[in-house]
């Protein structure tokens, strides 16, 4: 099929990823900012103010963090606290259904598995695109693997 995606190839939500880090940056300077021109802080209410700062800065970096990594000998799922690596054999079924919030994996296990860096939240067409692209990816590759 000339239409596959070349190998590899890296599918995660752009739209989504930029607004989550330009936020978590913004707000992790407002929140720094506000604690040191507050005259009336000690250093450790400051240090206190940065440190939450930082640890939101850091949850809207680990939402941010979600991919999937496609290549030749398989898929590498990293969604927010995970990271799992699949061969092209395991996957049965690619699927994103109107109303999911990101493309499902149905595994030759019997699980299916979230794949959270297809997601149409803010850009629908493209995740469908993507949502394709690894499906027709999927079938080209396991049935060739197939004995």
């Amino acid at each position: 099929m000339s239409d596959l995606p070349v190998l590899p190839v890296t599918f995660r939500p752009g739209r989504t990823r930029a607004v989550l880090l330009v936020a978590g940056a913004v707000i992790f300077v407002v929140i720094t900012t506000v604690a040191m021109l507050l005259e009336q802080l000690g250093p450790g209410e400051r240090l206190s103010f940065i440190f939450t700062a930082a640890l939101l800065f850091g949850v809207l970096a680990l939402l941010a963090r979600v991919k999937v990594v496609a290549d030749e000998s398989g898929v590498t799922v990293v969604n927010i606290a995970s990271r799992r690596r699949l061969a092209w054999a395991e996957i049965l079924q690619v699927n994103l259904r109107p109303g999911d919030p990101w493309v499902f994996l149905n595994l030759s296990d019997g699980t299916s598995l979230p794949a959270l860096g297809i997601q149409p939240g803010i850009a629908k067409q493209h995740a469908i695109a993507d949502a394709r692209a690894l499906r027709a990816l999927a079938e080209a590759r396991s049935t060739r693997d197939l004995p």
